[in-house]
């Protein structure tokens, strides 16, 4: 579904964040990025998502080139909730839902009926939380709130960039349970995450990545109980204690 082939990418012309790193993900699964901070995970969605392009290297989707795709159109088909939750703090939940909609000239009873569903799916009540604004919302549920507009268009590939780092601890679970549940439906999901009982949970594969490039990737429990490289061994001794 999404192939990366030998990408990398500089800022400066000289020092690589992504090096010559090739990975697929297939459609349907579920692959969990981690790491270290720095070590290019967020680059990776970005340039997915193309809000940065690569330095060298080619990103497919469905084995079509996506610099040779329109950008809008692109970021369409592919769901982005990233770390800082993002909702437009003068729009209504509603509102903040339904601006794609409302920008392609939906009618206004499909963007409705659209809003409802998706508020239901992320279990947010639309008659009580639907004409409310972000700041009279908790970081959970904004965070569900943003997950539910990443899902308005219907992608086929969702990506999450740590969704759950801006959150008090008592939130997390309600966040990861709306995403265990996408997984469960079948959303093809590529995940930043330090949420390591998660990933163990719902995972089909994980990429361990450090300095740009990818150390190991297995299957949950082969890689969390039986990892191969010492640099992923400290990794989770760090993690997990």
């Amino acid at each position: 579904m999404i192939t990366l082939n030998q990408v990398s990418k500089s800022y400066d012309g000289v020092s690589n964040i992504i090096n010559n790193l090739s990975f697929e993900v297939l459609e349907g699964e579920i692959l969990m990025l981690l790491g270290s901070s720095g070590c290019g995970k967020s680059t990776i969605l970005k340039m997915i998502n193309r809000l940065i392009d690569p330095t060298e290297g080619r990103i497919y989707l469905d084995g079509k080139d996506i610099q040779q795709q329109d950008p809008i159109e692109l970021r369409r088909s592919i769901g982005y909730v990233f770390q800082g939750i993002g909702l437009f703090p003068h729009l209504s939940i509603r509102e903040n839902i339904s601006i794609v909609p409302r920008l392609l000239g939906w009618p206004e009873g499909r963007i409705n009926n659209r809003y409802r569903e998706l508020l239901e799916l992320v279990q947010l009540s639309p008659e009580i939380h639907a004409d409310r604004f972000p700041d009279e919302l908790s970081g959970g549920q904004q965070q569900r709130v943003a997950i539910a507009r990443s899902l308005c268009m219907r992608p086929r590939i969702m990506l999450f960039d740590e969704p759950t780092s801006a959150l008090d601890p008592e939130m997390i679970k309600e966040v990861l349970d709306t995403m265990i549940e996408l997984a469960q439906d079948g959303m093809t999901m590529l995940c930043v995450t330090h949420e390591m009982g998660f990933a163990r949970q719902v995972a089909n594969r994980v990429i361990f990545m450090d300095q740009g490039q990818i150390v190991e990737q297995n299957e949950p429990e082969e890689f969390f109980n039986n990892p191969q490289s010492d640099r992923t061994k400290l990794f989770l001794s760090q993690i997990l204690g």
